[in-house]
């Protein structure tokens, strides 16, 4: 973004500080004092534990060109737009910035695979129009908006992710960005804790729509019987005109997998949209086809072409720590998914698994699922009994709720194929002991039992067999 004080002042619903230059340029914002750009605009944001408008005459030092400021919070350090709230002053203000560029959005949501739908959409996008995407986890009430005022201002469309932990935060999201296209992956288990059934979490991925321009194309994981149900709700808004496109596994879908090939590094398939058109997939899994059709939905909604699709599909770019495969320094292949996991994802994980051939022995090592609410205990054990010897010949947990799982695979493993610790260096201390450089290991966690030191210390280990 790069405006004149006096714009962003107007466009944020804020009035310039006495002192400032209304006919200086700003370009870019910043809501971390520690990365300042000279000319930019800094945003304190206040939280529990801080209050950036302590460091705006940092900031200024720094070089930014101005400050957002609060009216409550007495005198600015220098150059400021006073504001009621700086966290909604941005909001808005990335609402307006978007607006004025004129950008498409395209929104994307789901318990599961909205990352990784997200980099799809993208890929495919941008080898036909100029793309912009969300980066990491920026998909939350402040990541949006800096992903937003982050973007050139000659962007044709933004590939926006959309999280939440609770009702009414899609729907703000929704608000700011007014997404043409919308995609909903899935609806799993994640969240269950905050929102306590998976209907209430398929209430709260659909509030997508409110913000939805009129007229737009809502696409959806038609294997999903939650989603129909909560669109038919008197509840739920929708745009005037909404059209929508289905995509899942089952032939009732607007599209489906006609055929899929599995390959170490890459799946190869069709489906009914494309006709005979062979497609291939940088990304193990069956999981990942469902994913791509999201995308390929998109695509051709926006008049991608074929040939230009095979070439995006190809050359995609997907985001760390999502079933990536990694080659130790001995040799072993680690499928590193240690970013996140809900039982949906650790089953799609381990089909992931099951479909490696070649290799001398399969290995999962699965830590808690973590917020999955009273029935936590259940999904685990759960995750345990659909373990079988032909989708891991041994299994490693971590983590108290881990325990579960290791109980339910009891049921189909022998008991000297499974164990289960609470202490991370034994694990990895004892997993080591047993590897040998043709194993293939899957590392599938939520993202606060950190194992992705797991996958490092296998990574960097040497085996000798």
């Amino acid at each position: 973004m790069k405006r004149k004080l006096a714009d962003i002042a107007a466009m944020c619903g804020g009035e310039i500080a006495h002192g400032g230059d209304a006919e200086v340029i700003i370009e870019g914002v910043a809501t971390d004092s520690r990365k300042i750009v000279p000319g930019c605009l800094f945003i304190p944001i206040s939280g529990e534990r801080f209050d950036g408008h302590d460091f705006a005459g940092d900031t200024l030092a720094a070089g930014a060109g101005a400050v957002l400021w609060a009216k409550s919070k007495g005198t600015p350090p220098g150059p400021a737009v006073f504001v009621e709230d700086t966290l909604a002053a941005m909001q808005r203000l990335a609402q307006s910035y978007l607006a004025a560029c004129g950008t498409k959005v395209v929104g994307i949501t789901g318990s599961n695979g909205k990352t990784t739908t997200k980099d799809l959409v993208f890929s495919l996008l941008a080898t036909t129009y100029k793309v912009h995407k969300t980066q990491g986890n920026f998909n939350n009430h402040i990541g949006l908006p800096l992903t937003i005022l982050g973007m050139p201002e000659d962007t044709n469309i933004a590939v926006l992710e959309m999280g939440m932990s609770g009702r009414r935060e899609i729907e703000l999201l929704s608000g700011i960005a007014e997404p043409e296209c919308a995609i909903v992956t899935n609806i799993g288990e994640s969240h269950l804790l905050q929102l306590g059934s998976r209907l209430e979490i398929a209430r709260a991925k659909l509030e997508i729509l409110s913000g939805m321009k009129p007229g737009g194309l809502f696409v959806y994981n038609g294997d999903e019987p939650l989603i129909p149900r909560v669109l038919d709700e008197p509840s739920t808004v929708k745009p005037e005109g909404m059209r929508t496109f289905t995509f899942g596994l089952g032939s009732g879908n607007d599209d489906y997998p006609t055929g899929i090939m599995y390959f170490e590094d890459k799946t190869v398939f069709t489906s009914k949209a494309g006709g005979n058109d062979t497609l291939e997939l940088p990304l193990p899994g069956e999981h990942n086809v469902v994913n791509a059709l999201a995308a390929l939905a998109v695509a051709r909604h926006y008049g991608v072409t074929e040939e230009r699709i095979r070439e995006g599909l190809r050359g995609a770019e997907l985001t760390g720590m999502r079933i990536e495969t990694v080659v130790g320094a001995s040799g072993i292949t680690i499928l590193n998914d240690a970013y996140n996991a809900s039982p949906t994802s650790v089953k799609a994980a381990i089909g992931v698994l099951e479909k490696k051939r070649g290799y001398r022995k399969k290995i999962a090592v699965l830590g808690d699922m973590l917020e999955l609410g009273d029935a936590e205990a259940d999904f685990h054990l759960e995750i345990g009994r659909f373990l079988t010897p032909a989708k891991a010949d041994l299994l490693f947990t971590y983590g108290p709720l881990s325990e579960k799982i290791a109980e339910g695979a009891a049921e189909n493993l022998e008991q000297d194929a499974i164990f289960a610790y609470h202490d991370k260096s034994e694990l990895i201390e004892k997993l080591i002991s047993v590897l040998h450089p043709k194993d293939v290991v899957l590392v599938k966690a939520s993202r606060g039992m950190k194992l992705e030191e797991v996958v490092d210390a296998v990574k960097n280990c040497n085996l000798h067999r």
